[in-house]
């Protein structure tokens, strides 16, 4: 662990598991209240020197971070796919995506208005950082969502105190190492430690904004810890996001796009295609074409480069996703592809499903599977399929598919999500913001309205 500017030991360790084999592979240190206690009080003490450096050696700063996270790459990428299982070109888009995304976090404006009345100024509105940054990650992209929470804090001048999952704390912890002597003592601190923390975490009085991505119901007890103590609050949470097809598409192109967008990290990413709208005319073609792809998949561990699907990250999504597809199954689902069972081989594995014959109330397609097993629903009418897509408590993303784009455009602006895509799923941009609706989250994450949501407003009225 990383505590002001200092490797830190945990008197107690807890195993992680590798879910390619579910053996313990590593021990992680067991922060105690007393660490967290610690990692608050110096990122307070850091952050009275941290906001007045000066806005460009932060940004200097920012982008060391960045070259450093390269240089390490290798050794990055092989803690994630270890402790998470992802396959290894996804980890090297994750690890190369973090240093991407801190460089250019590094070089946005920031922002500050003069206001004028009748050609007289009357003030100025200006942005001032939070204080203490609590930040807590999820275990299916640890690396790549700690940056996204660690850069623009940076940048506007917060200081840090990071958990990790207790389920993927490994390449976070070594990220916390490698930028030790890159940051002032206490600008970012890194522990790691079980679920039983966190509620101290979001609780703790010196922590002044609280940033979350992971589920909706552990980002509802965030909320409300941010509510009970008046802090600030970015909650980036689950999603059943739908794809929708229409009758246009060059099938095998778009089965392709669609394919990788659901079973990217066999399914264990919010912004997955959860569930896909497929216009009654080309319903079977794209079936037939997913079912294929998924019939190709190289199942196995993401250290071999060849493999494309990897594990469930844990136990618990591994029987999660059974008993969805069981339950899929037993609602009279056809499984054009793959099988409710796990592959006959050590570690969390299931194989690619493409399922279809469906209908809505199940709940392959009214929960978050977060797993590889795509539901495929039939439609015929625009108004039928934009209700359908729209009737569930989530809004994270979407996407619309179709050679005619404005048509797409149109049915995308339909959609009750945060981010929809048109004729692609699942490409953050570290130029545009991330930000869920209803039940998918609070705030924004990533360009300048990712800033905005680290800064507090302070007017300066002008007689």
């Amino acid at each position: 662990m990383t505590i002001d500017g200092l490797c830190v030991e945990a008197t107690d360790t807890y195993d992680v598991i590798n879910p390619a084999t579910t053996d313990v592979f590593a021990q992680a240190p067991q922060a105690t209240e007393d660490q967290l206690d610690a990692a608050v009080a110096a990122a307070q003490r850091a952050f009275l020197t941290w906001r007045e450096t000066d806005v460009a050696v932060r940004r200097e700063v920012m982008v060391a971070c960045a070259v450093r996270m390269r240089a390490h790459a290798d050794e990055l990428i092989d803690w994630l796919v270890r402790e998470q299982g992802k396959p290894f070109v996804v980890a090297q888009g994750e690890v190369m995506g973090s240093a991407r995304w801190m460089e250019f976090t590094a070089g946005l404006p920031l922002p500050g208005e003069v206001v004028e009345v009748d050609g007289v100024k009357v003030g100025e509105v200006r942005r001032k950082p939070y204080g203490v940054v609590g930040a807590i990650v999820p275990w299916n992209y640890p690396l790549i969502s700690a940056v996204w929470k660690i850069a623009p804090a940076l940048l506007t001048g917060n200081t840090v105190v990071l958990k990790p999952s207790p389920f993927t704390p490994l390449a976070t912890l070594r990220l916390g190492e490698l930028l030790l002597d890159l940051l002032p003592p206490g600008v970012l601190n890194i522990i790691s430690a079980t679920d039983d923390l966190a509620p101290a975490m979001t609780a703790h009085s010196g922590i002044r904004k609280l940033t979350f991505t992971g589920s909706t119901a552990t980002g509802k007890k965030v909320f409300a810890a941010a509510a009970e103590h008046i802090k600030g609050v970015t909650l980036e949470l689950g999603g059943n996001d739908p794809a929708i097809v229409l009758a246009d598409v060059d099938v095998a192109d778009t089965a392709q796009k669609i394919f990788a967008a659901a079973f990217a990290n066999s399914g264990q990413v919010c912004s997955a295609i959860k569930r896909v709208y497929v216009h009654a005319d080309i319903h079977d073609a794209l079936v037939v074409e997913l079912a294929s792809l998924a019939g190709k998949a190289v199942i196995g561990s993401g250290l071999d480069e060849t493999v494309t699907v990897g594990p469930l990250s844990t136990q618990a999504q591994f029987d999660k996703v059974l008993d969805l597809m069981n339950d899929a199954a037993e609602q009279g689902g056809v499984f054009a592809a793959g099988a409710p069972e796990a592959v006959d081989r050590p570690g969390y594995f299931i194989a690619p499903a493409i399922i279809t014959g469906l209908p809505d109330t199940a709940r392959l397609v009214t929960e978050e599977q977060f797993g590889p097993a795509l539901p495929i629903l039939s439609f015929t009418h625009i108004d039928e399929v934009v209700s359908r897509a729209n009737d569930t408590p989530y809004g994270l993303s979407a996407s619309v598919w179709s050679i005619d784009i404005e048509a797409a455009v149109s049915v995308a602006s339909r959609i009750d999500a945060g981010t929809v895509w048109v004729n692609q799923h699942m490409k953050p941009r570290p130029q545009l913001p991330t930000a869920g609706v209803k039940a998918s989250g609070v705030g924004a994450e990533n360009g300048a309205w990712g800033l905005e949501s680290f800064l507090q407003i302070q007017t300066i009225a002008v007689a």
